[in-house]
C-alpha cells in the first residue's frame, strides 16, 4: 500500500484528527496519553526521543515505545530530537511498526537543546534539515512530519515553512513563539505567524500556542484556519481541556493513578503530574507539597493524593454561600483550571525579590543567607537542608582551602609543587616528574618503558644477547688477570 500524504495522511491515518496532545519530555507517556483521549484527545505524541540513545540503548526503546502494545494508543506520532540524518532515519526505522507517523523537533528552545544542538536551534541550518527530510520521506514507510518555532519575522517563517513541506514533510506543527520565548518571558504566540503559514502550504497545518480552554481552541481554528490545535500545559493542567469541562482534580487525579498501576511509569512522571494537577491546591496546603517532593513509592503518591480530596471536601463541607475562589482564580483550587505563567515582574513579586527595570530576578543578599533561614534560602538549598537539618551555609563556617600557586583553586594537600591537580599533571607532564599526592607518575613509568624498550630489543635479537655475555665473561678474565 502507497505511503500516504497531506490531506489524505490526516483525514485516513490520522482520522481527522483536530484535538491533539503535545510531545512532552517525561509528561506525554503512555498512561497520560491514554487518559489524554478518554478525554477527548484524538491524537497524542510520544516526549520527545533522543535519536542516537534510542538507536543504541534496547533498554531506552523498551522503556519509551516497545512496551506493552495497547490498541486504545493510536494514532499516535513519534517525535525525535536529532541532528544528524543517518542517525535520525535510523532510529525512525526502528520506530516506524509502533506508530503512524515520525516527527522531527524543531521547536525544543531549552539549554539542553543548545548544548546537544538540536531542537530549535537547527531553524538556521536549511541546508541539513532538508537532507534530514528528504532521506526519512525516500526511507520510512510511514510519513515525516515536523514542529517548528517561528521566526520574529512573518516572511522568514512563511519560507521556512515552505522549504520543510517541499523537502517532503507532510503535516506542520507551528508553535506560535519564537526560541527566545520560554519560561516566564513566553508572551503570548503569535496566531498570525500560523495563520500565514496554513495560507501557505499545502500540507495540513496544527497550531500550538495559548490554549487554556475549548473555546481557545475553537477560535484558533477560525482564525488561523487549521487542521488542529495542540495542547501542552493547558493539557497538564486539565486532561478534560478537549471535552470542554473542568472536572473536580481528585476525579483526574484518581483516574490517571489507576492507569498507571496497569501502565506503570517512573515515579518522578507520576509525581510531576500530580503538581501539575494539584498546582493551584498545593499553594493552599504547602505541608502536603513537601510530603509529595519526599514521597518515595506510588503507594505514597496514592496517599498524598487521598489526603489532598479529603481537605479539599472539608474545605467544600465548610464554605459559605456565595463565597468566591481566591487568588483571582476562575474556580475554586479544587478544579481543574488553567495556570497562567506570571511575567518576569510578577515572578519577582512571587520570590521575594524586587526585578530590574527588564524584569530579571534580583539576586539576594549573601548575608540573607548566612544565618540558614529557611524562609530566604533558594529552593535547591531547601532540599538540601530537608536532606540534611545539620547543614549549614554560613560561608563563615566553609573550610579554608590553600591556593594553587598557578591559578587559586584549592591545591593538593600533598602535591609536591603545591599547585591544584590540574595545574600540577600539566607541570609534571612538562617536566616529566612525579607527584604522588596526586597521583601523577609521569617520571616512572618514562623509566619503566625505557627499561621494557631495553628487555625488547634484547628479546628480539638473541645474537645482541650473547655478544653481551662474551663480553662480560671477557671483561671479568681481564680483571682477574689484573688483580694476579
Amino acid at each position: 500500500m502507497p505511503k500516504l500524504r497531506g490531506e489524505a495522511f490526516w483525514r485516513e491515518t490520522l482520522r481527522s484528527a483536530h484535538y491533539v496532545v503535545a510531545p512532552m519530555v517525561d509528561q506525554s507517556e503512555l498512561a497520560w496519553r491514554l487518559l489524554s483521549r478518554r478525554h477527548g484527545a484524538q491524537l497524542c505524541y510520544t516526549p520527545m526521543l533522543h535519536a542516537q540513545v534510542f538507536l543504541r540503548d534496547a533498554n531506552y526503546r523498551r522503556e519509551n515505545l516497545y512496551g506493552e502494545a495497547c490498541p486504545e494508543d493510536r494514532p499516535l506520532i513519534v517525535q525525535f530530537c536529532a541532528n544528524d540524518p543517518e542517525v535520525f532515519v535510523q532510529a525512525a526505522l526502528l520506530a516506524q511498526d509502533y506508530c503512524d507517523a515520525i516527527d522531527l523537533n524543531l521547536g525544543c528552545p531549552q539549554m539542553i537543546a543548545k548544548r546537544g544542538h538540536y531542537g530549535a536551534f537547527l531553524q538556521e541550518e536549511w541546508d541539513l534539515l532538508q537532507r534530514m527530510i528528504l532521506l526519512a520521506n525516500e526511507k520510512l514507510s510511514v510519513p515525516i512530519t515536523c514542529k517548528i518555532r517561528v521566526f520574529p519575522e512573518i516572511d522568514k517563517t512563511v519560507k521556512y515553512a515552505q522549504m520543510l513541506e517541499k523537502a517532503g514533510c507532510q503535516l506542520l506543527t507551528v508553535h506560535g513563539r519564537t526560541k527566545e520565548q520560554k519560561g516566564p518571558l513566553a508572551g503570548v504566540a503569535s496566531w498570525e505567524h500560523i495563520q500565514a503559514v496554513r495560507k501557505a502550504v499545502s500540507i495540513p497545518v496544527f497550531a500550538n500556542g495559548n490554549i487554556q480552554c475549548l473555546s481557545d481552541v475553537e477560535e484558533c481554528i477560525r482564525k488561523t484556519g487549521v487542521h488542529g490545535v495542540m495542547s501542552a500545559e493547558g493539557n497538564l493542567h486539565n486532561p478534560a481541556l478537549f471535552e470542554g469541562r473542568n472536572p473536580l482534580v481528585w476525579e483526574m487525579a484518581e483516574e490517571y493513578l489507576e492507569i498507571v498501576q496497569k501502565y506503570p511509569c517512573p515515579l518522578s512522571y507520576v509525581r510531576a503530574h500530580l503538581f501539575k494537577l494539584w498546582h493551584h491546591t498545593l499553594q493552599v496546603y504547602q505541608q502536603l507539597r513537601e510530603e509529595l517532593a519526599k514521597v518515595k513509592t506510588l503507594e505514597g503518591i496514592v496517599d498524598v493524593n487521598r489526603e489532598l480530596k479529603l481537605r479539599c471536601q472539608e474545605e467544600i463541607a465548610n464554605q459559605k454561600e456565595g463565597e468566591k475562589p481566591k487568588e483571582g482564580l476562575p474556580f475554586f483550587h479544587w478544579i481543574c483550571q488553567p495556570y497562567i505563567r506570571p511575567g518576569p515582574k510578577e515572578r519577582c513579586k512571587e520570590n521575594g525579590a524586587s526585578g530590574t527595570e527588564k524584569g530579571v530576578r534580583g539576586k539576594r543578599a549573601l548575608e540573607e543567607e548566612e544565618d540558614g533561614n529557611a524562609e530566604l534560602l533558594s529552593k535547591n538549598k531547601q532540599k538540601k537542608k530537608l536532606r540534611n537539618p545539620n547543614k549549614s551555609f554560613d560561608p563563615s563556617l566553609k573550610p579554608k582551602y590553600a591556593k594553587c600557586d598557578q591559578c587559586g583553586n584549592p591545591k593538593g594537600n600533598k602535591c609536591v609543587f603545591n599547585m591544584c591537580r590540574g595545574c600540577c599533571k600539566k607541570r609534571a607532564f612538562k617536566e616529566t616528574a612525579d607527584c604522588p599526592g596526586h597521583g601523577l607518575l609521569f617520571k616512572t613509568k618514562y623509566e619503566k618503558s625505557l627499561s621494557w624498550q631495553s628487555s625488547q630489543r634484547v628479546i628480539q635479537n638473541p645474537e645482541l644477547s650473547r655478544r653481551g655475555a662474551v663480553e662480560v665473561g671477557e671483561t671479568a678474565a681481564l680483571e682477574e688477570a689484573g688483580d694476579s
